[in-house]
């Protein structure tokens, strides 16, 4: 069954026309030990079909891609910009439901369709040094989660030394539970530094800022 029906096909279509460069979504999935896989797989050629910029590449998670690009669930979605560089955005499990709202923008920001940040807040980013991973956990219910992973991958496009990712709470359960997930989005930083809610992007660098640089 498709996810989108004609009108959102059409205003996605039109969305995605904004793309500067090509952008390939690398899906890693397993075969046979994946109950969402299938879907994420048909739903992801669903938007490849909505531009000609952007290509689907399936990988299976055994890949030397895959530790490439340090992925170790699935399904698992990385997107590469036209050089086919990773820039540190992962989503784990479907971004369907409101993950649309964050997936959309992931690609136009990935194709070099980059939103404007204040030179301050760059300056601040600028002086992250160490690795920084940012967990965002989510359900595809809920409306404040999207705002929460576009934050979250847009510091990560900012400074190479981040990456982010997605992970749809209930498909990872074992995750959740270990990262005590009771509300979304929770964000979880170099999985010691937590937070809770949609919080503004700055608040979110701050925590980062707590580690040693």
């Amino acid at each position: 069954m498709k996810m989108f029906n004609p009108e959102i096909e059409n205003q996605l279509t039109e969305v995605l026309q904004a793309m500067v460069n090509d952008v390939t979504i690398a899906l890693f999935t397993k075969s046979g030990e994946c109950p969402t896989c299938e879907e994420t797989k048909s739903y992801m050629k669903e938007i490849e079909a909505l531009s000609d910029k952007i290509h689907l590449q399936e990988l299976d998670i055994n890949s030397e891609r895959a530790k490439e690009y340090q992925v170790e669930m699935v399904p698992s979605i990385v997107l590469l910009n036209h050089k086919n560089e990773y820039l540190g955005i992962k989503f784990n499990g479907i971004p369907a439901g409101h993950e649309i709202n964050s997936f959309i923008p992931a690609i136009l920001e990935v194709s070099g369709k980059v939103s404007e940040v204040s030179e301050k807040l760059q300056r601040r980013v600028d002086k992250i040094t160490q690795p920084v991973n940012i967990k965002v956990f989510i359900t595809l219910t809920c409306p404040h989660c999207p705002g929460a992973v576009q934050k979250a991958h847009k510091l990560a496009l900012m400074n190479p030394n981040i990456n982010s990712e997605m992970i749809e709470a209930q498909t990872f359960y074992d995750l959740s539970n270990k990262f005590n997930v009771s509300s979304v989005p929770k964000i979880v930083i170099n999985d010691k530094y937590e937070l809770i809610g949609n919080q503004p992007i700055e608040v979110i660098l701050k925590e980062i800022e707590k580690i040693p640089q």
